[in-house]
């Protein structure tokens, strides 16, 4: 309202972006992104194809496509990747060295994805929480993104739905990193 009298007119809006989360099932994607929205996650339930929510937050929108991780399911990732802006990918860094495996495997397929391979990455090492969860620095060396990565925008932060302050300084980061791309497109 006081915008409103002293500014005569509305706030301007909130820039919106379009992104995609991808993770296997059981990372916790769903508890995040329902968590973010000021949701109860007590009965939350894996994604069994794909949901969208819009995620507000302090500085933008961000409409999410959130996919299902199951193995019958990652297959198709692909087919929702057009038009997004940035990717989340959320890893179980508390999980066993198969699983973490197949998300190192899904990771890296997805950076090199021609969809997915120019745009900012937000990598969760989430459930930090847990006794068994490795650090930022070990899922970093796990998950080979220094040399796989190099030239490329990725984020990689520890999260929980402990600590939502962490999860919205993340998708912070990343707002920066698509604000930042926005105005590279605009200067050329």
């Amino acid at each position: 309202c006081f915008r409103a009298f002293c500014c005569k007119g509305p706030p301007p809006p909130r820039p919106e972006f379009d992104l995609v989360c991808i993770g296997l099932t059981g990372s916790g994607k769903t508890s995040l992104l329902t968590k973010l929205c000021g949701e109860n996650v007590d009965n939350v339930v894996s994604t069994t194809g794909f949901s969208i929510k819009a995620v507000p937050l302090q500085g933008a929108v961000m409409n999410i496509k959130e996919l299902g991780g199951a193995d019958n399911i990652r297959k198709y990732w692909s087919r929702y990747y057009q038009g997004s802006q940035g990717v989340i990918f959320v890893i179980d860094s508390a999980s066993s060295e198969e699983e973490l495996e197949v998300a190192r495997n899904e990771l890296h397929s997805a950076l090199q994805h021609p969809q997915l391979c120019t745009l900012p990455f937000l990598i969760l090492a989430n459930h930090q929480d847990k006794p068994a969860a490795r650090s930022v620095q070990e899922m970093k060396k796990y998950l080979e993104l220094e040399p796989l990565a190099r030239g490329k925008r990725w984020i990689l932060q520890p999260c929980s739905l402990d600590d939502m302050d962490a999860v919205r300084a993340s998708f912070a980061l990343l707002i920066n990193s698509l604000e930042d791309k926005n105005l590279e497109v605009v200067r050329m």
